[in-house]
């Protein structure tokens, strides 16, 4: 399971970019469940003009999604001669097997997600990256943050986690190693991803949480051990970047692509430029009044200020080392067999030229 599958102010069913004018959020998202399953298409409700139709899916976590959105909004799909659908799902997984089944022409996940699925034989291309930190931190308890100051503090104490084998217990084993404590000394306890309450409450001694889960906690006198969504944070505790969101495509259909991808990723790096500099209200107005409905719109612009500059890269290129940590961190949750490598899974070539 990757990031995608654990945050998301709504993460729901499958749904495009904007339900049509009209149609009430509720009705929009329960109508648009099984993306995967079905292979069914699903109208965007935006015209984007005449250009070459494709489909992108990805995972529906809020933070991931913003640079997808921010280039539709500003035309960029459209200045490249793309009519881009933007498919939302459940989480990356789902994405993913729209991908290898034919029910999308890409798909946004996180690096850990096409990792797995390569690895289990998954025949795709990584060619571009839209996100190079995970949506995690490592967090005490308020009632621990007096005794635990550091990841190596962590010994003989219970962590949180969503489950064994998701990509925060994966992160946790990764810090745990960079920092020299032997993970056996460590217990986890796996309660799904609402596990801010336990947290809170001082049930266990610390966890891995998302935004908004990090401000209130801190705000509760909880410490963030590692916040790896602070690019300053991953460069000490990660050894720097550990590549997270990214494009995707079906490996035999890469050369047949391959002009159509380098648009593709010109027009996700005009975005991301946008999503860097733009104010961050405009940010956010170019999001779906469909993916924000009931949320608090304050505080995701606080949050989208805070990390947007540690989150989203400068531009699009494949970073190898960044992708080589969650490699490892994937080996050493056993997630991935420890011969596995991603020679062929990285297109590193793509966008070159």
């Amino acid at each position: 399971m990757g990031c995608c599958e654990l945050m998301g102010m709504h993460n729901t069913a499958a749904r495009p970019s904007n339900p049509p004018a009209g149609v009430g959020r509720r009705a929009a998202l329960a109508g648009l469940a099984g993306l995967a399953g079905s292979g069914a298409a699903f109208a965007s409700g935006i015209a984007l003009g005449q250009g070459t139709k494709l489909r992108l899916a990805f995972c529906g976590q809020l933070l991931c999604v913003v640079p997808y959105e921010v280039t539709r909004d500003r035309g960029h799909f459209r200045d490249e001669g793309l009519d881009v659908e933007l498919v939302y799902t459940r989480g990356g997984n789902q994405a993913m097997q729209a991908l290898v089944g034919g029910a999308v022409d890409y798909a946004g996940t996180s690096f850990d997600v096409a990792l797995q699925a390569y690895a289990n034989g998954a025949k795709i291309k990584r060619f571009a990256s839209t996100g190079r930190l995970p949506l995690f931190a490592l967090a005490t308890s308020p009632k621990t943050a007096n005794d635990i100051k550091t990841v190596k503090d962590l010994e003989n104490k219970t962590v949180a986690v969503s489950g064994l084998g998701n990509a925060d217990h994966a992160i946790v084993l990764y810090l745990l190693r960079q920092a020299g404590v032997d993970p056996r000394s460590v217990r986890f306890a796996t309660m799904g991803p609402n596990l801010y309450d336990a947290l809170r409450l001082g049930q266990v001694d610390a966890g891995m949480v998302q935004e908004p889960a990090l401000s209130l906690l801190s705000a509760a006198g909880g410490n963030a051990l590692v916040n790896a969504m602070d690019l300053e944070h991953a460069r000490e505790h990660l050894g720097g970047a550990y590549e997270f969101m990214g494009v995707t495509v079906r490996a035999a259909e890469r050369d047949a692509r391959l002009d159509e991808m380098r648009r593709l990723a010109r027009a996700l790096a005009k975005g991301l430029a946008d999503t860097q500099n733009l104010p961050v209200e405009v940010v956010v107005a170019a999001l779906p009044k469909a993916l924000v409905a009931g949320g608090d719109r304050g505080q995701l612009m606080e949050i989208l200020g805070r990390y947007r500059r540690s989150l989203y890269p400068d531009g699009v290129k494949i970073d190898p080392a960044a992708s080589a940590r969650v490699v490892e961190a994937n080996k050493i949750a056993g997630l991935v067999a420890p011969a596995v490598e991603i020679g062929e899974l990285l297109d590193l070539a793509a966008l070159e030229g």
